[in-house]
């Protein structure tokens, strides 16, 4: 899934608190699962990805297959945070949805929250919306989050 971006995407940002994380582009998986490539075979290659868990994630959860989404969203969750941190982010602050390279991190958190509500675990199915709200307000509803 890929979010529109352009002008007028951008992030509202409060200027008194943290700068929006906006992490690097890493084109090698994304260029692979743009290009149909099993996304299981790109995750093996590139397992800091958060896009290439996120896809499996989705495909998974799209097959009824609540558990396996989970445990490849949960991954591609802490994949993400690993890469947040090492690009300056504390914990809080923006990770806007409409800057490409945050979509792996904030689609596997949003599969997560889907995932956690499809089997009762109703605390971390709020605990991902609220991160998702926390990152960016807009990216529950775009990423389909209710």
């Amino acid at each position: 899934m890929t979010i529109p971006t352009g002008p007028g995407a951008g992030h509202g940002h409060n200027l008194l608190g943290p700068q929006p994380t906006l992490l690097p582009a890493d084109p090698g998986p994304q260029s692979r699962l743009e290009a149909g490539e099993e996304p299981a075979a790109v995750a093996a290659d590139h397992p800091t990805s958060s896009a290439a868990w996120a896809t499996l994630a989705e495909r998974a959860l799209d097959a009824g297959q609540t558990i396996a989404a989970y445990a490849y969203a949960r991954t591609g969750y802490h994949r993400g945070l690993d890469q947040l941190r090492r690009n300056g982010w504390k914990g809080f602050g923006p990770v806007p949805v409409d800057h490409a390279p945050n979509q792996g991190f904030l689609r596997s958190v949003a599969v997560l929250a889907r995932a956690a509500a499809t089997i009762g675990e109703t605390d971390e199915a709020d605990r991902c919306r609220a991160l998702l709200d926390d990152c960016d307000p807009k990216a529950a509803a775009t990423l389909g989050v209710v």
